[in-house]
């Protein structure tokens, strides 16, 4: 099974992507081949609500010069995605709010092709708005009928400057109990002779 983490945040080496890589540190001991890409620092555009991904359903953004095409091929490959954002006034970051915009409505637009996909929202905080960022994530998920696993509690680390998360003994337990919940669920649906319904 395969797992893609993706990095909403700009900064190299962040905490965003140190708490990633817990979940797929955790994913990879159980066989899972796991991969993290970055867009934070992209600048990948929002949606311009054009609808040619409705017309030409080729799971393509008629946006092709800016990333965004690449990663949103890899999420139709991955069997769980695990989107991570730094919290930005109370939000997710720009680029990761763009990939979020445009993956949710070529997926709809293609059959719902996100429909049974595990989905995880992974959050950096300072000190507060990571309840909103959280959600913001978690909402494409449901939307595009996805499964949201849960775990001990939000899935959020504290600090500020880089590794800084690494002190947070909790958060980066979640982590791991987040991968070790994505893992039996992702083995339960593959086990499963139940179709996911059509809706």
């Amino acid at each position: 099974m395969y797992a893609l983490a993706v990095n909403g945040s700009p900064r190299e080496g962040g905490n965003t992507e140190m708490l990633l890589k817990e979940v797929l540190s955790s994913l990879a001991e159980c066989d899972w081949e796991t991969e993290l890409v970055k867009v934070g620092g992209t600048a990948i555009r929002g949606c311009t609500a054009c609808y040619k991904c409705f017309e030409n359903k080729n799971n393509r953004c008629v946006i092709g010069n800016d990333g965004f095409n690449e990663i949103y091929a890899k999420l139709l490959q991955a069997d769980a995605m695990i989107l991570g954002s730094p919290t930005y006034f109370a939000a997710v970051s720009a680029d990761l709010k763009a990939l979020l915009e445009r993956a949710g409505l070529v997926a709809i637009a293609n059959g719902n092709a996100f429909s049974g996909k595990i989905g995880a929202a992974v959050v950096a905080v300072r000190r507060g708005g990571a309840t909103h960022a959280f959600d913001s994530i978690n909402h494409m998920y449901q939307m595009s009928r996805m499964i949201v696993p849960g775990s001990t509690y939000w899935n959020m680390g504290v600090g500020r400057e880089k590794g800084e998360v690494t002190d947070d003994a909790e958060g980066m337990k979640n982590m791991r109990h987040l991968g070790e919940v994505i893992n039996w669920l992702g083995r339960s649906i593959k086990t499963s002779t139940l179709e996911y319904p059509a809706g």
